[in-house]
């Protein structure tokens, strides 16, 4: 078997830059919940414990052997609603459910219709913390700078860790598109009457979004020293609404945030979950190399690469459904597939397609990491 040239940054980077690299990067996003699965634990214990929770994902990273960047912090479900990532009320395994369950988001629609106009005047922040949060909170208003707290420092210990494996986190700044936050707070079906009915205030409420979102996770980006950041839509595709409602409420403000982004060259990490096939061509529409097009397998991955060959990186698309009832050899195939088509000419990282599941068998997992590194390093 040929060697490695590259390090595991230069590899995972230059994907992103559309360079060639020695072998197509690996870089499955592992959350808390399957990596308590695959090393033995409870959902509780990682639901509860960010401590927990990194232990839980350095084991497996150790028991592979591997891999080429993070994706999937220390972090809990309750630190993630404090920390205006999950906008929604929730139930938590060892506290609201056994201790073996995921934990759940529940949609309902805690937002109302004159809260846009409140988020307008407060701001979309300062209407979360002062307002909107202790709609859904798990915790106390004097638990909040607690959990707060705990996440910086968790972050501080996570990645004194990976750089003792030598490896760098994928993203730092984390931010869901003002469009799927709306859907999220109003709840889906109360958002899509909106965006119908009465779309000024959702539109005046994403203006303002958006011109928070900007310099704000620009801030994080450069507090960091991060040059990529995660931004995340898992409504506003074809599956859900014609491309009419698309071009109007999700289009605009995905270039603007994108290019406000790039001009301070940062690289955009889409997590696009259900099928967007039909807004692909949109895509190439985004300066070249300024993002990475993460896909869960719904989206026709193949097709994604005829589209934006040569211009954008794509990312996934491992199923979670294989990677829990498959067997190795399935799991190998694909990646082996992946790599020749969408890895063909560089641009491509293999990954998981959304989230690592929670009960993904170990052998398919090791499967998909093994492949990776060693499939072009093999001569085919």
């Amino acid at each position: 078997m040929a060697r490695e040239t590259m390090t595991s940054t230069e590899r995972t980077w230059a994907a992103t830059r559309l360079e060639k690299t020695d072998r197509v990067p690996i870089v499955p996003f592992l959350s808390p919940e399957p990596a308590a699965h695959l090393a033995g634990m409870t959902m509780a214990q990682v639901s509860n414990d960010a401590k927990m929770a990194q232990a839980a994902f350095f084991k497996v990273f150790d028991d592979c052997g591997g891999w080429d960047c993070a994706y999937g912090g220390p972090i809990t479900p309750v630190q993630s609603q404090a920390a205006n990532i999950y906008p929604m009320k929730m139930r938590i395994p060892g506290k609201d459910l056994p201790d073996d369950y995921m934990f759940q988001l529940l949609e309902e629609e805690v937002m109302k219709p004159e809260d846009y106009e409140k988020l307008c005047e407060m701001g979309a922040d300062a209407f979360y913390y002062k307002d909107y949060l202790w709609r859904i909170a798990s915790f106390r208003p004097d638990e909040l700078q607690t959990h707060l707290w705990e996440t910086l420092t968790n972050w501080g210990t996570y990645t004194e860790e990976l750089k003792k494996r030598r490896i760098e986190p994928f993203l730092a700044a984390h931010e869901f598109h003002p469009f799927f936050r709306l859907s999220l707070m109003r709840s889906m079906i109360p958002f899509t009457k909106d965006i119908y009915y009465n779309p000024a205030p959702v539109e005046r409420a994403m203006k303002k979004m958006t011109a928070e979102l900007i310099p704000k996770q620009i801030g994080v980006c450069k507090a960091f020293g991060m040059k990529s950041w995660l931004f995340v839509d898992e409504r506003a595709s074809g599956l859900n609404y014609p491309l009419s409602v698309f071009e109007r409420f999700w289009w605009p403000y995905t270039q603007e945030i994108i290019g406000a982004f790039w001009s301070e060259g940062i690289t955009t990490i889409f997590h696009l979950d259900t099928c967007w096939n039909k807004n692909l061509p949109y895509l190439r529409k985004l300066p070249k190399g300024s993002a990475v097009v993460g896909l869960d397998s719904t989206t026709n991955i193949f097709l994604a690469k005829e589209i934006l060959r040569d211009h954008l990186c794509i990312y996934g698309d491992v199923p979670a459904s294989l990677l829990s009832l498959g067997k190795p050899e399935e799991v190998a195939a694909y990646c082996r597939k992946l790599i020749d088509e969408v890895g063909k000419g560089g641009g491509f990282i293999l990954g998981t397609g959304c989230a690592t599941p929670p009960n993904c068998k170990p052998e398919n997992f090791r499967a998909m990491i093994e492949t990776a590194k060693s499939y072009e390093l093999s001569g085919r």
